[in-house]
């Protein structure tokens, strides 16, 4: 996200508008959002895309439009070009799709991320559904592949952009 969105001073406000965006209208009408509790602490969270739905629907991106707009407006042209990177790479069979998984820094390192993996794929071995990501940290490749998710490529990013690593996980994997 530093790459899309370059100002630091507005990059946080941008993002939690970009992300409210995307769990209030695209994925938790869904069932697609998972959060990491420690009591009443918030550990991390997890956004999923279903099967079929890893893009939103027309009246999606209509409602959604402007809270993407205003997060990331100055930077559209890389937003866009982003986008169109991850569309043409994505794959065509039926997955839930990982969009997005974030674990408050301070709570890094307790098996948050973990827990928020194998809750969601357990449910895709029972219901034998594949699930797809795309890491965009190589720290974060082997993570991953402990829970069954194998590299199948690299998204073509823009120039500049950083790597994309494309994982795919078939069920029971």
């Amino acid at each position: 996200m530093a790459w899309l969105l370059t100002d630091r001073a507005t990059r946080l406000s941008r993002l939690t508008r970009m992300f409210a965006t995307i769990v209030g209208i695209e994925s938790l009408p869904y069932g697609g959002v998972d959060i990491a509790c420690a009591g009443d602490e918030i550990l991390g969270g997890a956004i999923w895309m279903p099967p079929g739905r890893w893009q939103p629907g027309l009246l999606e991106k209509i409602r959604a439009a402007p809270g993407h707009w205003r997060a990331v407006a100055t930077a559209e042209i890389r937003a866009a070009r982003m986008g169109h990177a991850l569309s043409r790479s994505h794959p065509k069979e039926p997955h839930w799709y990982l969009k997005s998984i974030g674990i408050d820094p301070s709570s890094q390192g307790r098996g948050a991320a973990g827990l928020l993996l194998r809750s969601r794929l357990e449910r895709c071995d029972q219901n034998e559904q594949p699930a797809y990501l795309e890491a965009s940290k190589p720290e974060g490749v082997p993570l991953y592949e402990r829970f069954g998710f194998r590299r199948t490529g690299y998204v073509g990013m823009p120039a500049g952009a950083p790597a994309l690593t494309k994982m795919w996980r078939s069920p029971g994997a």
